[in-house]
C-alpha cells in the first residue's frame, strides 16, 4: 500500500514520479562530470603536444603527421561533447514524458 501512495493519486500510474525526476537530475549531473573530464583530457593532450614540440620531438615530421597528432588530441574530447549532449537530451526527454503524462491526465479530467 505504501508504494501506491508514493506514486500518484491515480492508481494507473506505472512509474514513480520522484524516481524519474531523480534520474533526470542524475543524468544532468553525470553529463557535466563527463564533459569536465573530457575537457581536462583535452587540456592535458594539448599540453603534451606543445611540450613535445618545444622539446624537439616533432622535428622532421611532415604536415600530415602533425595534423594527425592534433586530431588524436581532440578526438576523445569530441566524443565527450557528444556524450554530454546525449545525457542532457535524455534528461530533458524524461521531463517531457512527465509533462505529456500530466497534461494527458488533466485533459481527461477536464480541468
Amino acid at each position: 500500500m505504501d508504494e501506491r501512495e508514493n506514486r500518484s493519486g491515480f492508481l494507473g500510474t506505472y512509474f514513480n514520479k520522484d524516481t524519474v525526476l531523480w534520474l533526470s537530475k542524475a543524468s544532468k549531473i553525470l553529463a557535466w562530470i563527463v564533459l569536465a573530464i573530457h575537457m581536462l583530457q583535452l587540456l592535458v593532450s594539448l599540453g603534451v603536444n606543445i611540450l613535445q614540440i618545444m622539446r624537439g620531438f616533432w622535428s622532421g615530421m611532415g604536415y600530415t603527421d602533425i595534423v594527425q597528432n592534433f586530431i588524436y588530441a581532440i578526438q576523445t574530447p569530441l566524443h565527450g561533447v557528444v556524450y554530454f549532449f546525449a545525457l542532457m537530451g535524455v534528461s530533458e526527454i524524461l521531463l517531457i514524458f512527465l509533462d505529456i503524462e500530466d497534461n494527458t491526465r488533466r485533459t481527461v479530467r477536464g480541468k
